[in-house]
């Protein structure tokens, strides 16, 4: 279907001497705003499901005024936002202070353009796919750093460190988990990385949820999620916004739209590593079971992207927040020596004859 969307737009500009030059750019441009919308859509209903499992949790309420079951939270809460003056500190550098949310926010948003919705479908599946997705994420840090040190306050500055060095520190721990993924796969094209977790013994009797890659790679697995529970700054890794004990981080001078771009990419970067999960590890479009397979890939990917995004809301109602020592402590001493042995372990396994790789 979509190639035949292609085949209908190029159509009608064939006549034309300049086509070549203007429907690509028509063409990627129309692909971007239907992956952009339902992405931007999917991160502010996430702040409402957020509330609403918190109330389920906590047995309350969630949002249940504005709109039917209170689906309309979002948008009041947006509009809300809009309306608000954007107060900038008189001292603030105004070219990096307004830059900082951006350049949290559109890493996030620029790292689908790689993400596999089906076999072949993807904005851009290139062979660097998982080369492209990491090089794009390491640089959220920027965004942080930048709100901190525009702000021209010590608050907002010694926040900004603090997010700074966590997120740099669990970056390299998820690092050597996507290099055991890209080991084992030989592949960094992201839907290589799928179809390769459709073969083996079990994938063969129909199993195809134990030929996933989280089965035996179950520690790497553990270290990706907790990592990126901590690389998204998201309770009970949220000391960077422990507003109970210091003041809230490297967003604390913004105001309006200003302060809802840095919480709408934290929430857009939950997504984001959640789909990266399901990808890397939980068979991304695969169906669990080959009988299901029936059912169009594309869903199978949502549902468990929902699964793992809704496993963040869950932590944060379990487990109370971490000192920033031992949150240090747990990317540098725990983390990183666990991915590099598992690492040696796989690349050994991997060598031998009992290789489920081959």
């Amino acid at each position: 279907m979509i190639e035949a969307l292609n085949a209908a737009g190029q159509g009608l500009f064939q006549a034309a001497w300049w086509a070549n030059i203007v429907w690509p750019v028509i063409w990627a441009l129309l692909k971007i705003v239907v992956l952009v919308l339902p992405l931007l859509i999917a991160v502010a209903y996430l702040t409402y499901w957020e509330r609403r499992l918190l109330g389920f949790m906590q047995v309350r309420h969630g949002p249940n005024r504005v709109g039917p079951l209170g689906l309309l939270q979002p948008m009041a809460d947006g509009l809300k936002l809009l309306t608000k003056e954007v107060i900038r500190p008189d001292r603030a550098n105004p070219a990096v202070y307004y830059l900082g949310p951006i350049m949290a926010f559109m890493p996030a948003l620029a790292a689908w353009v790689v993400i596999p919705f089906g076999p072949e479908v993807a904005l851009s599946n290139i062979n660097a796919g998982l080369l492209l997705v990491m090089a794009i994420t390491s640089m959220e840090v920027y965004g942080v750093i930048m709100a901190g040190w525009a702000s021209n306050s010590k608050y907002p500055f010694l926040g900004a460190l603090r997010a700074s060095a966590q997120m740099v520190s669990y970056e390299i721990a998820m690092g050597f988990c996507l290099v055991v993924v890209l080991m084992i796969t030989g592949s960094m094209n992201m839907s290589d990385i799928v179809t390769e977790q459709a073969k083996g013994m079990f994938a063969d009797k129909g199993m195809n949820i134990l030929s996933w890659n989280w089965l035996p790679l179950l520690p790497i697995f553990m270290v990706y999620l907790i990592s990126g529970v901590a690389e998204t700054n998201r309770h009970p890794f949220d000391v960077v916004e422990g507003e109970a004990e210091i003041v809230a981080g490297h967003m604390v001078e913004y105001s309006g739209m200003g302060f809802a771009i840095f919480f709408l990419a934290e929430y857009a970067n939950m997504i984001l590593f959640s789909i990266l999960a399901v990808v890397m590890f939980l068979g991304g479009w695969l169906p669990p079971f080959e009988f299901l397979s029936f059912i169009p890939g594309w869903i199978w990917l949502g549902l468990k992207t929902f699964v793992v995004v809704s496993m963040f809301i869950w932590i944060r109602a379990t487990f109370p927040r971490y000192r920033y020592d031992q949150i240090m402590r747990l990317g540098w001493k725990i983390f990183i020596p666990v991915t590099l042995i598992w690492l040696i372990v796989i690349a050994a396994w991997m060598q031998t004859s009992w290789n489920i790789w081959k």
